[in-house]
């Protein structure tokens, strides 16, 4: 295991930051994040001996709480950033491709195969960037089919660079979509997705993952949830 930032590793992270004060053991990673006991067990080894957990490591109470989110989640920032994804530019004229992409998911096959993120996801949550920008997470186990199916369905004209239309294949493969929400129909990446691939993201992103936070914090919500 590289780092605890991985993609699969990353999946117990993800768990935790949901109820970041809840005692956890390896067992509890097991259902809903597809991944083994072994593993969970080594990731909540290795998250404890970098210091981000506290509580007994070893026998019948074991059990591993987070020492502090908010920095579990400032240094997961040092190590991603929203270039680790491949992204492909589109450009189309339509005011209307998030809603046409919305049906276009809602009427087809791949029901799930998407996720608005950074400006175009957060601002569901908080109205606060405007731009005219989508960017889509697209299920990466059939991207190549989803992307050709919705640029023929959208109309859009493939570019270099620019554009006002992204299809993004994640670099986080098993672990994009954990928490996706669903806002206003639309289907967004979790808060804490939408955290991470902001900060570092040069047009306004560090002030919009600002924003999302103290957003969150007034609605008595955390960024795991």
């Amino acid at each position: 295991m590289d780092s605890v930032f991985n993609d699969k590793a990353s999946l117990v992270l993800r768990k935790m930051l949901e109820y970041p004060t809840k005692s956890w053991v390896a067992k509890d990673f097991i259902e809903d994040t597809n991944i083994g006991y072994a593993w969970a067990a080594r990731v909540l080894s290795q998250l404890r001996n970098k210091g981000y957990l506290k509580g007994v490591a070893r026998g019948r109470n074991a059990s591993s709480t987070l020492r502090n989110a908010k920095e579990l989640v400032q240094a997961w920032t040092q190590y991603y950033t929203f270039e680790r994804n491949r992204t492909f530019a589109y450009y189309s004229p339509d005011e209307n491709i998030p809603s046409k992409t919305k049906r276009f998911f809602n009427e087809a096959k791949y029901k799930e195969g998407y996720a608005l993120t950074l400006h175009s996801g957060a601002n569901l949550v908080t109205n606060h960037v405007r731009q005219e920008n989508a960017y889509f997470y697209l299920d990466p186990n059939r991207f190549d089919e989803i992307s050709l199916e919705l640029r023929k369905a959208l109309d859009l004209k493939e570019l270099k660079k620019g554009g006002n239309v992204y299809f993004i294949q994640p670099y986080y493969k098993n672990s994009v979509f954990f928490g996706a929400q669903k806002i206003g129909g639309y289907r967004v990446v979790s808060n804490l997705q939408l955290y991470l691939d902001l900060y570092h993201f040069p047009q306004r992103g560090r002030e919009h993952a600002e924003y999302l936070l103290r957003t969150l914090k007034e609605e008595g919500k955390n960024l795991g949830g």
